[in-house]
């Protein structure tokens, strides 16, 4: 008796160490899928804003029948408008419906929209009172607030692995941009003033704001992605609309230059689908990843674009550059590997 118990529990034991065995390896392919995923969201970002930023540009830069377009919040609303069609459009396809609105809900989102909406002519206004240095500067250490205000508003924490990965990545993307040489561009002329600095620290902040309470969002009310980008861009919409009808000329002027020049149009309307297609990215990786993740990538975005133009077109970096790159890697190894 006490044979055949022996062996029965030990076919238990067996059974249960294969049955045991299913779920790391259902784990190891999950993970590898989640890189996967992580990585064709980085693609989708990289490949849409910078095609953003070259469509700005030409909107910005080029002259339509002899006249420059200068109407930015407009510019933002019909990307804002074309995000709301696009991530209605991106539910449907994967066979949702934009999550019912509750009052608390309508709040946060409300929070958020109005904090993303403001943020961007804060951070032009700044860029025009300080000097190129200062600008990499700031932009190099968003990751910074992001993790300061999740701590401060929602009480969040970090493993440890994560505070040290922030630290090397801002460090080397910082050291990089500073070391980049600006071709066709001496040295600014412009110095930093006490408004300048103040309007920076303020931008960082609401960036951080921003980011936290996204984070703090998905993680209350279990909204996707895509259903935060509609509401968003529909609460952003709103607020620029009446902004530019109440306080500007600005709706009428824009209406006004595309009649003259309808070329514009075509480049404006381009300008938003790239930049609506990039949210679609940009809130994947928000509800899966969150904003520091998503930070990481956009603030490592520059210094790959240069990267690639490096390899492309056989243009050269300094050996402290490599160096810089290397302690990036560094903090992106040790943020993977010792989670």
């Amino acid at each position: 008796v006490s044979t055949q118990s022996t062996g029965h529990s030990e076919f238990l034991h067996m059974g249960t160490q294969q049955k045991n065995a299913h779920p790391a390896k259902k784990g190891e392919v999950s993970t590898k899928v989640k890189y996967v995923e992580f990585l064709i969201c980085v693609i989708g970002i990289y490949v849409c804003f910078l095609s953003w930023g070259v469509l700005q540009e030409r909107v910005t830069t080029t002259r339509y029948e002899g006249e420059r377009f200068t109407h930015f919040v407009f510019l933002n609303l019909v990307q804002a408008v074309i995000a709301v069609i696009v991530s209605y459009i991106f539910l449907l396809f994967k066979g949702l419906r934009p999550e019912a609105l509750t009052t608390p809900l309508i709040r946060d989102y409300s929070f958020c929209a109005f904090f993303a909406t403001i943020a961007s002519p804060i951070g032009y206004e700044s860029l025009k009172l300080i000097d190129y240095p200062t600008m990499i500067l700031c932009k190099s250490c968003k990751l910074l607030p992001v993790m300061i205000m999740n701590f401060l508003l929602y009480r969040n924490v970090f493993p440890f692995a994560k505070y040290v990965g922030i630290f090397l990545i801002t460090a080397g993307v910082s050291a990089f941009m500073l070391l980049h040489e600006q071709e066709g561009k001496g040295k600014s002329n412009k110095t930093n003033s006490f408004l300048g600095l103040g309007l920076v620290f303020i931008n960082l902040l609401i960036d951080g704001i921003t980011n936290a309470t996204q984070d703090q969002v998905f993680k209350k009310y279990r909204v996707t992605g895509a259903s935060m980008m509609y509401y968003l861009n529909i609460i952003s919409s709103l607020i620029m609309f009446v902004y530019i009808v109440l306080f500007t000329s600005q709706l009428w002027d824009a209406l006004s230059f595309c009649h003259r020049s309808p070329a514009v149009m075509i480049d404006i309307f381009l300008f938003g689908l790239s930049g609506a297609v990039g949210q679609c990215f940009i809130y994947h990786v928000l509800e899966r990843f969150g904003s520091v993740s998503l930070v990481t990538v956009t603030v490592t975005r520059k210094m790959f674009s240069i990267l690639l133009s490096v390899f492309w077109f056989s243009h050269r970096i300094n050996s402290m550059q490599w160096a810089s790159v290397g302690v990036v890697f560094l903090g992106l190894l040790t943020e993977a590997f010792l989670k």
